[in-house]
């Protein structure tokens, strides 16, 4: 039976839409069911009671926050923030990409009055003070973004779905299912692993215990606001690198995940690791160069989807390895 879930993206509208259209594109990469504004765009109160039944409808909550606030109600609370809170009563799942830097956006895209500031200040608090939010800073970061996001929110917390109303279900189907998945997902395996030991070998490739130098980039936070960023740098080995990411990578990560992860621990052990920045995130040469060097290594294959982001999962090899670092040993 073929189920797709109902995902309900929440923004302001004028100012986002490019970064809508594109976090739908990847909903719709997952056999997901995006709605939100583009059913209303001009929102009242009559129209958010409609808003308040499509959200019902919906499986999952995706919120995205620029640099506006957005139409206020006649409560003085914006409509964006009032389907947040419908949606956390209801129960429904929510998925947060705050932007990382909203003083960096032109004024068309922000908020010129101090008393908007502030609300959009409290309400980006409240939204990342109840739960884990990511960090956007480009409308290209989103579509990675959203792919990890719903991926892992979806294994997680499995929601009721749809499903066409002429489709019968055949109990008996399923496990005949899954055994005909699980048998092309170990040929896929083997020929995956296969080609990265018989075709991608190269004289004097650097090995798991060998060095790199890292560079990155951070943001000190001030409250909410973030100031430009700063380059620091970070040597490491590809083992610390690999041990960083792979328990994480259990299923499937986007690259987006991948760089926080990477970069959020390699931080710690930076030229400026005192500092404290924040929202740290890999140079994208670097980023370039971890892709190819695992994938040679036979660690990790990767996956693009057609919007150009790619998913990252282990190969057999590189749980093996993930698992030869992590079990538990017997003491001397």
């Amino acid at each position: 039976m073929d189920k797709r879930y109902q995902v309900f993206v929440s923004s302001t509208f004028a100012d986002l839409q490019d970064e809508r259209k594109k976090v739908q594109q990847a909903i719709m990469e997952l056999d997901c069911i995006p709605v939100g504004m583009e059913l209303f765009p001009a929102i009242d109160e009559e129209q958010f009671d409609f808003i308040k039944k499509v959200i019902d409808d919906s499986d999952y909550y995706l919120l995205i926050i620029g640099g506006r606030y957005g139409t206020l109600s006649s409560t003085g609370v914006s409509y964006t923030e009032l389907e947040y809170r419908y949606a956390i009563s209801k129960g429904i799942k929510v998925i947060a990409f705050l932007h990382k830097d909203p003083d960096s956006l032109p004024l068309s895209r922000s908020e010129g009055e101090a008393s908007a500031r502030e609300k959009l200040a409290a309400f980006r608090q409240e939204v990342s003070g109840n739960r884990l939010v990511q960090f956007w800073a480009t409308a290209d970061q989103l579509p990675g973004l959203t792919l990890a996001s719903l991926i892992r929110t979806m294994k997680t917390y499995p929601a009721v779905g749809w499903v066409r109303g002429d489709q019968t279900v055949n109990p008996s189907i399923y496990k005949e299912m899954d055994d005909l998945r699980k048998e092309n997902q170990q040929l896929k395996d083997k020929l995956s692993d296969g080609s990265a030991k018989g075709v991608m070998d190269f004289e004097n490739m650097a090995g798991l215990d060998d060095e790199i130098e890292l560079i990155g980039y951070g943001h000190d936070k001030d409250g909410e606001l973030f100031s430009p960023a700063r380059r620091w740098k970070a040597n490491v080995t590809w083992r610390d690198i690999f041990k960083s990411v792979s328990p994480k990578c259990v299923g499937l990560l986007s690259e987006n995940e991948i760089d926080s992860i990477v970069a959020g621990n390699v931080y710690c052990v930076s030229d400026i690791k005192s500092d404290g920045l924040t929202s740290n995130y890999l140079d994208e040469k670097t980023l370039h160069t971890i892709r190819a060097q695992f994938r040679v290594l036979g660690l990790f294959k990767m996956k693009a989807t057609s919007l150009g982001v790619f998913l990252w999962s282990l190969t057999p090899k590189g749980e093996a390895e993930m698992l030869n670092s992590l079990v538990a040993r017997k003491k001397d």
